[in-house]
This record gives structure tokens, sequence and C-alpha cells, in this order.
């Protein structure tokens, strides 16, 4: 637990990851357990797909003597997730996320970026468990991030700090969801590989995956000479389809990138937390925001 400086509870929490594609909610015991999970597919949103959660996670909330509900969302969005945008989710617009759980379910909520819960997750349960600083990735669909220094996530400004997929790696390159060129989640995820080459990424030929992973890593060397870390956990679909090929060639281009004496060794790893990730990274959320 000493990289995310974050606080396991002493009791159940309704965690709730809300991704581009499907909301997934279980009940995480103290000790890191996932309960029976359930999955709403993100169709129609807005209302309609808030109505399809509320309808899932009442009766678990009733049953296990759940004190609050932590939830992993995509981002951005504005500070503590009082209004989010998720860009994947385009009728969530300044969406009151917070606000309407909170009234639907009269529980205490509280919202963090997905990716940032994952970090969290990462250094209480995961391969981060010893680190002090580390910088926490997904490449999957998207691309995001979250960056822990010193033991404590860092939050910036608005509390969107991590989004490390806005990373500019091609100059004037693919067209970005955010509206800028050249992003890395504009060249390297799997909504942007498929984009490109006309195939899912699973499918991606070997030049396609060599590609993505040498602009992950010049990423990350880029980010470990400014902040000073020298691993990053790495998890997502596309990252940990692409398998072993994919971490060698994007530390060897990480390593291109830092040329700092104390970020040249930077290291590209998997994450240690398989499918549970997102749904433990909630729960941290949760367990973090109680006093």
């Amino acid at each position: 637990m000493t990289g995310s400086g974050s606080a396991i509870g002493a009791f159940p929490c309704l965690a709730l990851d809300v991704g581009a594609t499907k909301v997934d909610v279980a009940v995480v015991s103290p000790g890191g357990r996932i309960g029976e999970r359930c999955r709403v597919p993100v169709t129609g949103g807005g209302e309609q797909l808030l109505d399809a959660i509320l309808a899932e996670v009442r009766a678990r909330a009733m049953a296990q003597s759940v004190r609050c509900v932590g939830v992993g969302c995509a981002g951005p969005m504005t500070y503590g997730g009082e209004l989010v945008s998720p860009l994947n989710i385009s009728s969530w617009r300044e969406f009151p996320l917070r606000r309407l759980l909170c009234d639907g379910l009269g529980l205490e909520v509280f919202v963090e970026g997905d990716a940032r819960a994952l970090a969290l997750a990462e250094g209480a349960f995961g391969a981060a468990r010893h680190d002090s600083s580390y910088l926490s990735m997904v490449v999957s669909t998207g691309v995001g991030g979250g960056i822990v220094l010193n033991g404590r996530l860092l939050d910036g400004d608005t509390g969107n700090a991590g989004h490390v997929g806005h990373l500019n790696v091609v100059d004037g390159g693919a067209l970005c969801s955010c509206g800028a060129r050249g992003c890395l989640e504009a060249e390297a995820s799997g909504w942007a590989i498929e984009a490109r080459t006309g195939r899912p990424p699973s499918e991606a030929d070997q030049q396609t995956r060599f590609r993505t992973a040498e602009l992950v890593g010049r990423a990350i060397g880029t980010l470990s000479s400014v902040l000073d870390f020298r691993r990053c956990y790495v998890a997502g679909s596309v990252a940990l389809g692409y398998g072993e090929e994919f971490f060698a060639t994007a530390t060897k281009s990480a390593r291109k990138s830092a040329m700092m004496f104390y970020s040249h060794d930077v290291t590209v790893v998997p994450s240690g937390l398989g499918r549970d990730g997102p749904l433990l990274g909630a729960a941290l959320v949760g367990w973090r925001a109680q006093p």
C-alpha cells in the first residue's frame, strides 16, 4: 500500500467502473475480495443509462451493509466528479453523476477518473506496492493514466492529472477525440489502431504492434524525465494482448527518450492487477474519502 497513499477501508464498498462500452458493478470487501459482478451495457446514455445502473446496484447495497459507493469513470470531469464528460459517452456532458447516484441510492458517493482509480489499486493491491513513485497506464480502447509521486496520487487543479493519452507523440498526426492532433490516444489506442488499419487491434500486423509500443514508450520516457519515476505499470487489452514484445519495445523506446541519470533505466511492465483492477480502484476511491 506504500505506492498510492490509499486507504483500504474496514467495511464493504459498492464499486462502479464506468467505461466506454460497459459499467461493471460489484461489492468489494475490505480485503479486496470482489463479490458477484454485474455488467450494464453503455447504450443510450443520459438518464436511461443512470436508471439501468441504479436498478442493478440498489439491491446489492442494501443486502451487504454497504456504507459508501466508489466510482471510477472515464473523463474528463470537474473536481470530485461532480460533473463528468466521458469522451466516449456522448450523452454525458457535464453530467451530474455523483449527485444523481447519491440521490438514487441514499449513500455517500465518491467519483474519480477510471485510470486514476486504477493507479490507486496498483499501489494497494498490484505490482506497485513497494514503489513510492510510478506511472500507471491503460492502453485499451482509449489511453489513460494516473501518476503517483512520493506516495500520493497527483490531482492537479481540477482533479484530472494523469491524462497521458493526450501527450503529443506525432506532430500533426491523427485527430483525437479531445480535438488535438497527434495525441497518444489518437495514435496508439484501440479505436485509433482500427481507424488506421481497418482492423480491430487484436488483428494488427507486426508493424502496427511495434509502432504502438514505440509511441507508448516515447510518452513514458518523456514523463519519467519530467516527473522522476522509474516504473510504469500498463494494463489494458491492447498492451496486454500484444504480450512481452510490447513491453520490451516500449521499454527500449522509453529509454531512448529518458536520458537523465535518474530516468535512463525506466522500465515498462504489465499491471499486476488483472481483470479486477478497475473495480478495486473504484472501491479505493470510496474508502480513501472516508474519515
